[in-house]
């Protein structure tokens, strides 16, 4: 293993990381930020819901599709596929139900760790930030 592939390895995995918490995090207070402009008062309008409703679910979809990128580009670096094979629910007895284990990726890591970055940040936001929080 050269260091530019470690490099690369480590880059990959630092992109994943950064795309997964602007996937939780950065998009929906970015969206929220743009119905507040949008709507330019105190009260909520409904262009605004609009524009949360629409954007929030698109910008994750690519965000998605651009970390799915990003794995299958480690897959290729680390010489890892991310492939699985399944097999349709009546082809299979039984006891085949146990054996459906699903190699686990850096993306699936990433994003788990991303996961319960982002929750830990609004249990603490709304425990001790937000107005008539928690505590």
């Amino acid at each position: 293993m050269t260091m530019a592939s470690s490099v690369t390895k480590v880059g990959l995995i630092a992109l994943m990381a950064i795309g997964s918490v602007m996937m939780w995090i950065g998009a929906p207070v970015g969206w929220i930020y743009v119905a507040a402009q949008v709507s330019g008062t105190a009260q909520v309008s409904m262009s605004a819901i609009v524009v949360i409703l629409i954007g929030i679910p698109t910008t994750m979809y690519f965000i998605g599709k651009g970390l799915g990128r990003l794995n299958g580009l480690y897959g290729e670096l680390t010489g890892t596929t991310n492939e699985v094979q399944i097999r349709a629910p009546w082809m299979r007895s039984m006891r085949d139900e146990r054996d459906l284990h699903r190699p686990r990726t850096v993306l699936d890591v990433v994003m788990v760790v991303s996961v319960a970055i982002a929750g830990s940040a609004f249990g603490i936001w709304f425990m001790f930030f937000a107005e008539g929080g928690g505590i």
